[in-house]
């Protein structure tokens, strides 16, 4: 889960710094989840979701589709 959030930072060209003002948290605690050191919340987990067009699920390594997935009700 850590290297996905951090290659998908890194693929934008984002500095942990830019993660952590969108997160409203310090650089430290964003580099922490990063590095595995601490837990990420449920709620930063949705916001890099949201943050990076992708699901929870790809981001917990439970799935290797980068894509979101679709709202419920759409065909």
């Amino acid at each position: 889960m850590y290297d996905r959030i951090r290659s998908l930072r890194e693929d934008r060209d984002l500095r942990q710094q830019d993660l952590a003002e969108y997160l409203h948290c310090s650089q430290v605690a964003y580099s922490r989840y990063e590095l595995g050191l601490r837990d990420i919340p449920t709620e930063v987990l949705t916001a890099l979701a949201r943050f990076h067009h992708t699901s929870v699920d790809y981001l917990l390594g439970l799935t290797d589709r980068r894509d979101p997935y679709p709202p419920p009700g759409t065909p």
